[in-house]
């Protein structure tokens, strides 16, 4: 019998864990790891060709299967290529289990060209755990360690730096999973005082975030709502939402801080239930940057490690809510557009034609505003959000999703500018044979850098500002670019056009890619 190394030491342990997939872009530090996925097969590796899409496609896959998926970086600067889509999983609270290469410990000293400081850059995306592996028997240990910790609750990446001759030597150990946590119920005189709130006549409010927004936590939500009369909100942009039919609808904080701060007015109680209380994206002069009204109190009746969905039901039971007092999404599909091509007819096709239990992800930036509103009344689907603001999400998460769930049809709202920065999603998505289609809204234009242009108080209009925020000369060809990484592509102008597209890319199966050419909303 072959002695264990370090690396299969690490695979057996994840997979005791319950990871099963590695999304990777492996180098020299990590081929023993490589090497041992022949001789522990259960194991998953999906190759990416940017780190960008292995952290995000990990973000993605987690958010869908609940579990964490694994990354396989190759020292720092792999990690400094992944970091944009790492810090996005975290805002998300997503479970990653990230495992970086690093050199072996005897040639660190010698500063070679890919030395770097591991650990002080995981920190900016793993706060709360990072580990340094120093020997093969304790592999097993620091890996099922980075499980319970990636899985929380609440969700977070974990890092766990792994020296190539760890990963190589002999004497590896595998561990056995270490006990789950589980989330803490709602303390009863927690809910007592939010009740209390609730009751006393004057405006309130409901935030919600994290697991509050899937099907149980909306439903206790909207007993609440409708037996006190609390206005509902959801997170700007929520890490997975569950819509459509026969789930109660609920309405995101506007992206914009002024309209956000009319959705917020009045109020003299908000209760946040797995969410912070709201903030503006950025600083704007003379603009404030807490959107809670003054006066207003703010109650957590759940943090990131309470049972949310469970809060809510206790809630809406000390309330009195009657058991079947949600207001659910009642169905409701637009007609298939006709005519010229808009962000808002684009928005008309996919809510027409959305398969029951879809999965959205949504990076569409100002080109999905539509889309939405349209979709509230479609099939049950998943609707995933760029939760951290670094663009490039769109398309990794929706090839993680994918992954996760092979017999779920995966769209993806992808603006043109956030496209290319992971574009080399597609490549993944037609190796794997992944069922994602891409609409990719190509309006030549950072549409929203020139809004916020105007929203930070700077002399705009002038040639070269808006020149630099322009994506033509030359104009890019999406289908093309799709076709060369091995993903089917067409380009719809019209209505017309993106509705028999968009149809035929729905029934196909694997992955396929529409451009479709609208103006700016900007």
């Amino acid at each position: 019998m072959t002695e264990t190394n370090g690396a299969q030491a690490l695979i057996r342990t994840l997979l005791a864990c319950g990871v099963d997939t590695c999304f990777s872009n492996p180098g020299t530090s990590e081929m023993h790891f490589v090497a041992a996925l022949d001789s522990v097969p259960e194991m998953r590796g999906v190759l990416a060709l940017f780190e960008g899409v292995a952290t995000g496609a990990a973000d993605g896959y987690a958010r869908m299967a609940g579990k964490p998926a694994a990354t396989l970086l190759h020292l720092g600067p792999g990690l400094g290529n992944g970091l944009a889509n790492l810090h996005n999983a975290r805002k998300a609270r997503t479970p990653v289990v990230n495992i970086v290469g690093d050199h072996a410990t005897y040639h660190k000293q010698y500063d070679a060209q890919l030395e770097s400081d591991i650990e002080t850059v995981a920190r900016n995306v793993s706060p709360g755990w990072v580990r340094w592996t120093q020997s093969p028997a304790e592999i097993g240990r620091d890996a099922a360690e980075a499980v319970a910790a990636a899985q929380g609750p609440p969700g977070q990446v974990a890092t766990l730096v792994l020296p190539a001759d760890v990963s190589w030597s002999p004497g590896g150990v595998a561990a056995d999973p270490l006990p789950a946590r589980d989330r803490t119920p709602a303390d009863s005189d927690t809910v007592d005082a939010v009740a209390k709130a609730l009751r006393s006549g004057e405006p309130c409010g409901l935030f919600l975030g994290g697991s509050a927004l899937r099907e149980a936590g909306l439903v206790a939500a909207s007993r609440v709502a409708n037996a006190t009369g609390a206005r509902v909100l959801a997170e700007t942009f929520p890490t997975r939402l569950e819509r459509g039919v026969g789930i109660p609808g609920v309405d995101r904080l506007a992206y914009l801080a002024e309209f956000a701060a009319h959705q917020l007015d009045g109020l003299r109680h908000l209760v946040l239930v797995d969410a912070k209380a709201p903030v503006s994206f950025f600083a704007y002069p003379g603009k404030a940057s807490y959107l809670v009204p003054d006066g207003c109190e703010v109650h957590v009746l759940a943090g990131g490690d309470t049972d949310a969905p469970g809060a809510l039901e206790a809630l809406a039971e000390v309330l009195g809510a009657p058991a079947d007092g949600a207001t659910r999404q009642p169905a409701a599909r637009p007609d298939l557009p006709t005519g010229e091509l808009t962000a808002q007819t684009v928005a008309q096709a996919v809510a027409a034609l959305m398969p029951e239990a879809a999965i959205v992800s949504d990076e569409g930036n100002t080109s999905s505003l539509f889309t939405p509103g349209l979709t509230a009344g479609a099939a049950r689907h998943d609707w995933l959000c760029l939760t951290g603001g670094a663009i490039g999400q769109g398309m990794p998460v929706a090839t993680g999703a994918a992954v996760a769930c092979p017999d779920r049809q995966v769209i993806n709202l992808e603006a043109d500018g956030s496209a290319l920065y992971t574009i080399q999603s597609l490549w993944t998505q037609a190796r794997e044979g992944l069922d994602v289609v891409t609409i990719v809204f190509n309006n030549r234009s950072y549409a929203v850098l020139n809004m916020e242009l105007d929203r930070v108080g700077a002399t705009a209009g002038g040639p070269k500002a808006k020149d630099l925020l322009d994506l033509s000369r030359p104009d890019m060809d999406f289908v093309a670019l799709a076709t060369g990484l091995g993903v089917p592509a067409t380009r719809a102008t019209t209505g017309e056009e993106l509705s028999d597209q968009l149809g035929r890319a729905l029934a196909m199966e694997g992955p396929s890619l529409i451009e479709v050419l609208v103006p700016s909303l900007m």
